[in-house]
């Protein structure tokens, strides 16, 4: 192990080279803090490298937002590219910004975080300065290296620690996570049920639809089905075309103009009815799924509820001899470098973001949120790198600064109510969670430090 650095400055230590990352990398720059980018990978891009272990992607996955509205806001996605980028042409976006911005001399790739810890609340001479933080990682070769920095900005993301039920009884077939899926050829000759309806698990239902011997979607809930195009536009072009509506009066045009002109009664396609109001729940942005339901070669089932030698039982009584049970149900929000005392629960983080007892510690893009994501990236880490100035700086500011964090609770939905899960506990709307974004970033400006 290397010896640890004996005082300041340190840099920043940003952990993950993926969009999250890269964006508070140009951040870090922009306001003048050294920083350090430390990644598993072999190239930018997260979980968009589909060559990375462990990572979730299958080739057919495509952006579920529209080129338009998707890119970093000083890195457009190519005109060339269409309205919905597969996985590939992502990639070699991501890697393109990087390129853009010459991020690549900061980042050390092949290496894994395994500790972060907070290191004193004394630093410098500054009187309740913020921890700095001792971070530890390992090479592919064994070398375990631990230096310090002044922050720790964790952006891996959130789709690396499958969530798997235990679902009873005993199964002759195979068992496994989508996380693992790639390839539509893994279904072939096969008898397959996906569970979860989520945007990746209804996309491998379709894949499963055009491949495998039989295929069945196997859901809990009824969901609202979204197109990717209204009238010819990407939805979410459409979306933020018209004018800025109240929540309750946009909820109800938008379910009629769903449910009664674009998409209409699920329930004709075998699925169940949704439990919830339109808006209130992640939007599945698939209705390639319905086509494949209303050409019988896919099949609705309700939630899975028992295992039997080689079947599989369902809620309604139900069962079907089944060569592959596909769980795609999603993620857990883990970092287990972070040890078991880093809580990250939403009323830990002030805007889904700042961790209040330890300021120095923030979490790229552990939101969920109805809009593109990088813009939201970019906004992000401009709040995150203002906040590490002031803090670091020390003074009155940094204590305004910190008290702040670790009381303010505003209105990062605009009132919206969402359906009761794990997932949608750290759901933002897009508007309300930029307001609330810019109004902490006026706070930063006011504290005395010139934005750059």
């Amino acid at each position: 192990m290397s010896g640890v650095h004996s005082g300041p400055p340190y840099p920043v230590c940003i952990v993950g080279a993926g969009p999250a990352g890269l964006s508070a990398a140009v951040a870090l720059e922009r306001w003048g803090l050294p920083y350090r980018i430390l990644d598993a990978g072999r190239r930018p891009g997260g979980i968009w490298d589909i060559d990375r272990e462990g990572t979730p992607m299958y080739e057919s996955a495509h952006f579920i937002s529209s080129k338009t509205l998707s890119g970093f806001p000083d890195f457009p996605m190519p005109s060339s590219y269409p309205d919905y980028p597969r996985h590939d042409r992502i990639l070699d976006y991501i890697e393109a910004y990087a390129r853009h911005h010459d991020l690549g001399r900061r980042i050390t790739f092949g290496v894994t975080v395994t500790e972060a810890a907070p290191v004193g609340k004394n630093r410098g001479g500054k009187a309740d300065a913020p921890p700095a933080w001792d971070v530890t990682w390992m090479e592919e070769g064994g070398t375990e290296t631990t230096d310090r920095f002044s922050a720790l900005i964790v952006a891996t993301g959130v789709t690396w620690h499958p969530n798997m039920p235990e679902i009873p009884g005993s199964f002759d077939g195979e068992v496994r996570h989508a996380r693992s899926y790639r390839s539509p050829d893994e279904f072939r000759g096969r008898r397959v049920v996906i569970v979860g309806g989520g945007n990746s698990g209804v996309d491998i239902a379709c894949d499963a639809a055009r491949s495998a011997d039989r295929a069945w979607l196997s859901l809990r809930r009824g969901y609202h089905f979204v197109p990717k195009y209204v009238f010819g536009t990407p939805s979410d072009v459409f979306a933020h075309s018209g004018p800025s509506l109240p929540a309750w009066l946009e909820r109800r045009l938008f379910g009629f103009l769903l449910n009664r002109v674009l998409v209409g009664d699920l329930t004709r396609f075998g699925l169940p009815e949704p439990d919830h109001p339109i808006l209130a729940s992640h939007p599945i942005m698939n209705t390639q799924v319905l086509h494949h339901l209303g050409h019988g070669d896919l099949a609705a089932k309700p939630d899975v509820v028992r295992l039997d030698g080689d079947c599989v039982v369902f809620e309604d009584g139900s069962r079907e001899q089944v060569d592959l049970l596909l769980m795609a149900t999603g993620y857990r929000r883990e970092f287990p470098f972070l040890g078991p005392n880093a809580r990250t629960e939403p009323d830990d983080l002030h805007l889904m973001l700042l961790h209040r007892e330890m300021p120095t510690l923030s979490f790229m893009g552990i939101f969920e949120t109805d809009g593109a994501a990088y813009e939201l990236f970019a906004e992000q880490a401009d709040v995150v790198a203002g906040t590490l100035v002031q803090l670091l700086d020390g003074g009155e500011a940094a204590g305004a600064i910190r008290d702040r964090i670790a009381t303010d609770h505003p209105d990062l939905r605009g009132g919206r109510r969402y359906v009761d899960s794990r997932r949608h506990d750290y759901y933002v709307t897009d508007h309300h969670y930029r307001k609330a974004l810019s109004a902490f970033a006026w706070t930063l400006d006011s504290g005395g430090r010139a934005r750059p």
